[in-house]
């Protein structure tokens, strides 16, 4: 009975206007846009998605959503069970929500081990939020298994995963024994979206909630040192170069890129 578990994280709606976006520079947070939900990453459902085609071909496989951070992750969660996952696990602990990338993929190895035997673990390629694009391949190397990056196709089939990945000029094919983790792209796929059936039978599926107690393990030490968190001001200033030929122009212009130190 194959068993995969996918990785899910909650981020703020990217279809959120800019002029809507706030910043705390003290508390170095984003603030949430008021009106506007929470959505699970994109590339984390197209993971969930890369999971269900394998259990299209291997009905016996069994799909587990794992997820770290605060009260309402849970929703996430739901979402990628209503896609027709198969249970959930929600570690939730106050003493890790602002966890970096390195903190994240030590509690969720963590967590992985106790969720054994599988045979693979999918995430995305990145979160929409930060766009660190590590945390699967840490995963990996804490836990010494294979890893394949930006997959647009996976296959699973007797103790092995294939993978097509996408390269910045073309794909290549590999193989890896499993377990590996394998991170996907958005090349594999438009995820499915839950109907409302499946959205009802999602509510009585399982979904256990864990803190670090129940894995084991004490908050581990950030490795990253957050400096700042802005957003960024944009100005613009526009000088009109005048002259009475163009030749004359070009010589203002090139005058004035020198005096501004810009040629």
């Amino acid at each position: 009975m194959p068993h995969i578990i996918c990785l899910a994280k909650q981020v703020p709606d990217p279809e959120t206007p800019a002029s809507q976006f706030r910043v705390d520079e003290a508390a170095k947070k984003v603030l949430p846009a008021p009106g506007i939900q929470p959505v699970p990453s994109q590339f984390d459902t197209i993971g969930v998605e890369a999971a269900l085609r394998i259990k299209d071909k291997q009905p016996d496989t069994v799909i587990t959503i794992l997820s770290l951070g605060p009260d309402s992750f849970r929703d996430t969660i739901k979402h990628c069970l209503a896609m027709g996952a198969d249970e959930g696990v929600h570690i939730n602990d106050p003493a890790v929500n602002d966890a970096d990338h390195w903190a994240t993929a030590e509690i969720l190895a963590a967590a992985i081990k106790k969720l054994e035997p599988f045979d693979l673990i999918i995430a995305g390629r990145q979160a929409v939020d930060w766009d660190m694009g590590i945390v699967g391949s840490t995963i990996a190397e804490i836990l010494g298994i294979p890893v394949v990056t930006i997959a647009k196709d996976i296959q699973h089939n007797d103790g092995r995963v294939t993978v097509e990945r996408v390269l910045l000029d073309g794909f290549e094919t590999v193989e890896a024994p499993t377990p590996a983790v394998v991170t996907v792209s958005n090349e594999l796929g438009e995820p499915r979206y839950p109907q409302l059936r499946q959205i009802m039978m999602a509510a009585k599926k399982e979904l256990k909630p864990w803190t670090l107690g129940d894995i084991g393990i004490a908050a581990p030490d950030k490795r990253i040192t957050l400096e700042a968190l802005f957003v960024p001001e944009t100005k613009v200033e526009t000088e009109f170069i005048e002259g009475d030929t163009p030749q004359e122009k070009a010589e203002k212009l090139a005058t004035r890129l020198r005096e501004a130190k810009l040629i």
